[in-house]
């Protein structure tokens, strides 16, 4: 895939994927948040089992296959695009953040949720790490700051992004001044 550009159709479908997925992602943790937050502050038990067995639902089916759509879709739209993996911050930036976020989904997040289901099942209270809420808000502060950077595109190119740039300008062109 390096070296390999996407076709004008190719990207555009590529990127309607990547930003679905990401939304997706995004509207899961919100909804994902609305749950913790009834589950910790509900002091009806039926309340609270409901919040949590929705929660693990949500992480059981949809929070992993919409992290790694979201991660495969970013990483190849990088790697086929001018922008590039690694030619600019924000790219880089996200790129790293997407993996850990994915990462701390499937070994912290769905582990705390599970625990706190299976402990709500067997009648006993939710278990007091706040697992149920403080995931959804470090991975929802995560993905809007994602987001944001996608928008505004902040920092400029990477060292490599530099060298880069510069061996593809004609020889003897200084780099436009920045401003």
């Amino acid at each position: 895939m390096v070296g390999v550009k996407l076709d004008r159709p190719a990207r555009r479908a590529l990127l309607a994927v990547h930003v679905v997925a990401s939304a997706s992602w995004l509207g899961l943790t919100l909804g994902l948040l609305a749950l913790g937050v009834t589950a910790n502050t509900s002091a009806s038990a039926a309340a609270v089992e409901a919040s949590v067995r929705t929660m693990k639902l949500f992480a059981d089916l949809l929070l992993l296959p919409v992290a790694f759509l979201t991660l495969l879709s970013g990483l190849v739209l990088s790697l086929g695009t001018p922008w590039g993996l690694a030619r600019h911050r924000w790219v880089w930036t996200k790129f790293w953040l997407t993996l850990a976020t994915t990462t701390a989904t499937a070994f912290a997040l769905r582990p705390g949720v599970d625990a706190a289901a299976t402990a709500v099942a067997a009648g006993h209270p939710l278990p007091d790490g706040g697992d149920v809420l403080m995931g959804p808000v470090v991975s929802l502060s995560a993905y809007v700051f994602m987001t944001v950077i996608s928008i505004l595109k902040p920092w400029g190119p990477t060292r490599r992004g530099r060298r880069l740039r510069a061996a593809a300008r004609p020889s003897g062109t200084a780099e436009p001044a920045r401003g």
